[in-house]
C-alpha cells in the first residue's frame, strides 16, 4: 500500500482516489516541531493507533502520532472498507454488476470515510501528526525522519501485512494481496485465490459476481475452517452457486509463467489463470522499529509480547491491535486501544483478557461467531448443550426465503450460561449483537428470553431458543406439581 504512487490519467474512481490520498497522506504536509515531551507517542495510525491518539488527546494529554503509509491503516485503505463496499455493491446490484462501477463505488466510499481518519481531523483535535517511518532510539525516545520524540509512554500499533508463502515461483508471479487487489484498474479474466479464510472467501464472493472466473484454493478440506462445519458448508454451497471453483484439500506446489498466463501446479495438475491473490495469513509489522533498542520482545509467532494489560516487556511501552494480537479484527483493536489509554495514562487496571470478541465474515450469507465453538468445548472437556434453529422456522425467515440460514447457541449443560454462538444469515453480524451483549454482561439465555422482540424479525431466534431451553427445565417432578396445582384450582 503506497498512497503516494502517481495516479493514472483515468480509471474508474480515479478522482476519489486523489481525494483519499490527499486526506490520508498529503504530499505537501510538513511535520510539526516536536514538543519537549509527550504523555503518549503512538506509532501507527490504524484503528488501534487512531483511537489511542484521539482518545488520549481528548483527555488533555500531549500526543504524537506517527504514520509511515496512510492514516486509517489496513481497515480504511486495503481492508474492511473497500472489501465490504464491493460486497455491498454486488448485493445491491445483483444483475450483472460491472467491475468498473463496483470499483468506482468502492473508491468513492473509501474517500468519504477517509475524512474521519484524515491528518487534518487529528491535527484539529490537538494531535501532533508525524508522517514517516519510526524507529526506537531507546526506551523512551522515537525517531521519525530526522526528528526525535520523547514520551512518558509509547504505544506500538503498526498492524500487520499479508504473508506470502514460500512456494517456488509465487513471488515472481507478482501475486496480489489485500494491499494491492483494490488498486486494480481493470478486471482480470481469471483469478486464483490462495487461502479460503475470511479474506479469501469474501473476495471470491465479490469478484466472482463482477464477472471474474475465480478459483479458490486451500489445503484445508473446507472453507472457513475455524468456523462451525455447518457454517462452512453453507458458504461453500453459496460460493459454488456463484460460479467459484473450489480446490479444497489441495496443495499449491509451484507457479510458472506459461504463454502469458500463470500455470499453478496443484496436486500434480496444472491450473492456468491470469492473476493470483494470496490470502494465507498475516505477519506483524515490526522489522523496521528497532524494538530491541527499547527492550521490547516478540513471541515465537512474531507478535509483540504483551501481558493482560497490553504492556510489553518494557513496561513503558504498550502495544495494541494486529501487531500483538492473534484476533486481528478492527473492533478488537478498538477495544485494546481503550485499554491502553486507561493503563498508559492512569492506573493500569484495565485488562484485555476479559474481552468478548465476536467476528463476522461478510459473504452471502454472512457467518458471525462469538465465544467458543463445539470443537473447542469438546477438546477441553466442557459439558454443554446446543440449541439451534433454522431461520425459515421463523415467520420473517419464511417470508424472506431464508433456506440455508441458521443460528445456534451453546450453553453450560444444565444451566443457561452462554458459552458461544454462531449465526449464518443475511446480516448475521447484526443478529449476533444481542448475544455479545449478553456474554459481556453475563446475562443468561433465560435473561434473553425475557426480552420482547419486534415481530416479525430474524432476532426472534433468541426468544425461540430461550423457550426451547425453558422447556428443558420442566422436569417430571415440576410437571407433576403443576398438574396437581391446576387440579386443585380448577
Amino acid at each position: 500500500m503506497n498512497v503516494n504512487t502517481p495516479i493514472a490519467a483515468s480509471y474508474p474512481g480515479a478522482e476519489h482516489d486523489q481525494r483519499w490520498r490527499t486526506l490520508t497522506f498529503p504530499a505537501d504536509y510538513r511535520n510539526p516541531v516536536p514538543k519537549s515531551r509527550y504523555h503518549l507517542i503512538v506509532i501507527g495510525a490504524g484503528p488501534a493507533g487512531l483511537i489511542c491518539a484521539i482518545g488520549a488527546a481528548g483527555l488533555g494529554a500531549k500526543v504524537a502520532l506517527i504514520e509511515r503509509q496512510a492514516m486509517g491503516g489496513d481497515c480504511l485503505n486495503v481492508g474492511c472498507v473497500p472489501s465490504k463496499s464491493l460486497l455491498e455493491f454486488t448485493r445491491r446490484h445483483p444483475r450483472s454488476p460491472s467491475f468498473d462501477a463496483a470499483f468506482a463505488w468502492m473508491r468513492e466510499v473509501r474517500a468519504g470515510i477517509a475524512e474521519h481518519d484524515s491528518v487534518e481531523r487529528y491535527t484539529s483535535r490537538g494531535v501532533d501528526v508525524f508522517l514517516g517511518a519510526a524507529q526506537f532510539i531507546d526506551a523512551s525516545t522515537v525517531a521519525v525522519n530526522d526528528q526525535s520524540l520523547t514520551g512518558r509512554r509509547i504505544v506500538v500499533a503498526t498492524g500487520a501485512r499479508a504473508r506470502i508463502p514460500n512456494i517456488p515461483g509465487l513471488r515472481d508471479a507478482d501475486p496480489l494481496t489485500n494491499e494491492t487487489i483494490f488498486a486494480l484498474q481493470s478486471a482480470p479474466e481469471s483469478l486464483a485465490i490462495v487461502g479460503a479464510g475470511p479474506i479469501g472467501c469474501e473476495l471470491a464472493d465479490a469478484l466472482s459476481k463482477l464477472g471474474i472466473k475465480i478459483y479458490l484454493l486451500d489445503t484445508a478440506d473446507r472453507v472457513l475452517q475455524n468456523e462451525e462445519p455447518d457454517a462452512s458448508q453453507v458458504v461453500m454451497d453459496a460460493l459454488t452457486h456463484s460460479g467459484v471453483e473450489l480446490h479444497l484439500g489441495s496443495k499449491l506446489t509451484s507457479v510458472d509463467r506459461h504463454h502469458g498466463e500463470l500455470a499453478l501446479t496443484i496436486d500434480g495438475s496444472a491450473l492456468h489463470v491470469e492473476r493470483i491473490l494470496v490470502a494465507t495469513g498475516r505477519a506483524a509489522n515490526t522489522e523496521s522499529l528497532r524494538l530491541a533498542a527499547a527492550g521490547v520482545e516478540l513471541t515465537p509467532a512474531g507478535l509483540i509480547k504483551v501481558d493482560d494489560r497490553l504492556r510489553t516487556t518494557n513496561p513503558r511501552v504498550y502495544a495494541a491491535g494486529d501487531v500483538c494480537s492473534r484476533l486481528q479484527f478492527t473492533h478488537h483493536a478498538d477495544a485494546q486501544a481503550r485499554i491502553v489509554i486507561q493503563n498508559a495514562l492512569f492506573a493500569p487496571t484495565a485488562r484485555a483478557n476479559r474481552l468478548v470478541i465476536p467476528h463476522c465474515t461478510y459473504t452471502t450469507p454472512e457467518v458471525a461467531q462469538v465465544g467458543r465453538t463445539k470443537a473447542a468445548l469438546e477438546r477441553d472437556g466442557v459439558a454443554f448443550d446446543r440449541y439451534a434453529i433454522q431461520l425459515n422456522e421463523l415467520d420473517r425467515g419464511r417470508a424472506a426465503g431464508d433456506e440455508e440460514s441458521f443460528a445456534e447457541l451453546l450453553v453450560d449443560r444444565g444451566r443457561a450460561t452462554l458459552l458461544g454462538a454462531t449465526v449464518v444469515a443475511e446480516d448475521a453480524g447484526e443478529l449476533i449483537v444481542p448475544v455479545c451483549i449478553a456474554m459481556t454482561q453475563k446475562l443468561s439465555l433465560s435473561d434473553l428470553g425475557k426480552t420482547i422482540f419486534p415481530y416479525p424479525t430474524r432476532s426472534e431466534y433468541l426468544r425461540r431458543l430461550a423457550d426451547n431451553y425453558n422447556r428443558t427445565r420442566l422436569t417430571p417432578l415440576v410437571e407433576k406439581l403443576m398438574a396437581t396445582w391446576l387440579r386443585m384450582t380448577s
